[in-house]
């Protein structure tokens, strides 16, 4: 069985991370985004993953030669001239999707994180028997989506009401599909969507269904997003993995940290916090909410909440970074600095005492 993961766009709602990593790249709980989906797909029997990727190419290779040995599972890319939506890119991997015709292919979108309840997918689109199935989870502001209309016993969908202006349903499309392969029969190589071209074509044949997925989810492309749902990933570690966590004196809550980053004496850390590889945080630091990538050191009596600092930034000695402030790569505050979500753009030096609300070039 294969998959498809749509890793295109510039990620632009994640810069400044964005600018030195492609999205799927950037970590989350201490793994690139995309892995937490391509480990999901290998346990529910796909032997192929094809990555869609128009950018940083090159860094997505890269990423193929160190993880393809590690997880014993085939990467390969398929990589868009230009951008061709979220449908096109089936019909340019079109000839190697149809090398099992007789076998549905998993798609994706690469900012998606859940449980991925894969398997059950499977069960549940070879008993409806349809073309194709996309998972839907219930959302408690619909106007901001896509809704989906269907039938509730049988999940079958009649129609999709873009951000309804009045309560028709609180259903939205979660991002991850089961297809048969003759679905690629309905798109030509150009840029297309496959919400709003697609799918609604084989609606009308009635040959599409949801699957209503009731554990937690979260689109994480935009920072507030992304610690959103970093607390929902830590929630579901709690429940199903607790000793994958950190415990202590010093712990609040969920606080997932890498056996080689080193955390000084009187520090509080948590809830909701990740700590990357190699991470340096001294004594006095309290962090909370927040995700400390790789390499990064926190001095003494600093304050990190609500906030994602980049790869192999420094955060100065009492500085205080808050309020959804996400800083690039290599980022370095100076002692005592003053940060309240602010963006700084990577290979920057923050000398400004006081940082209100802007992005810093």
């Amino acid at each position: 069985m294969k998959a498809l993961i749509l890793v295109g766009g510039f990620g632009t709602r994640l810069r400044p991370l964005t600018l030195s990593m492609p999205k799927p790249l950037v970590d989350f709980a201490n793994k690139p985004m995309v892995l937490h989906q391509i480990e999901a797909l290998k346990a529910v029997g796909v032997t192929e993953v094809i990555l869609a990727i128009n950018y940083q190419p090159q860094v997505m290779l890269s990423f193929l030669e160190e993880f393809e040995p590690k997880l014993g599972i085939k990467i390969t890319c398929s990589q868009e001239n230009e951008p061709l939506g979220t449908a096109g890119p089936l019909a340019l991997a079109k000839e190697k999707l149809l090398e099992e015709p007789d076998k549905p292919f998993f798609v994706l979108n690469s900012d998606i994180i859940c449980e991925y309840p894969l398997s059950e997918m499977l069960d549940f689109h070879k008993v409806h028997g349809g073309e194709a199935s996309i998972m839907v989870t219930q959302v408690a502001e619909p106007s901001k989506y896509g809704v989906v209309i269907m039938d509730e016993e049988s999940g079958q969908i009649n129609k999709f009401v873009e951000k309804p202006p009045v309560f028709v349903g609180n259903k939205i499309n979660a991002g991850i599909y089961l297809l048969n392969t003759s679905v690629l029969d309905h798109i030509s190589l150009k840029p297309t969507s496959l919400e709003r071209q697609v799918f609604p074509s084989i609606a009308d044949k009635g040959q599409l269904y949801a699957m209503v997925h009731t554990g937690f989810w979260m689109d994480v492309g935009q920072p507030k997003d992304y610690l959103a749902g970093l607390g929902l990933y830590l929630d579901y570690v709690r429940s199903n993995s607790p000793s994958e966590l950190a415990v202590g004196r010093n712990i609040i809550g969920n606080v997932l940290v890498d056996g080689t980053a080193k955390i000084g004496e009187g520090c509080l850390i948590g809830p909701d916090v990740v700590i990357g590889p190699g991470c340096m945080i001294e004594s006095g630091v309290r962090l909370s909410s927040c995700t400390i990538m790789k390499g990064v050191r926190v001095k003494r009596s600093a304050h990190v909440s609500e906030s994602i600092i980049g790869w192999h930034s420094t955060i100065g000695e009492s500085a205080q970074v808050s309020s959804m402030a996400v800083l690039g790569e290599d980022v370095h505050v100076n002692d005592t600095m003053f940060l309240n979500g602010v963006m700084v753009l990577p290979h920057k030096e923050i000398k400004t005492h006081f940082l209100k609300p802007e992005i810093v070039m």
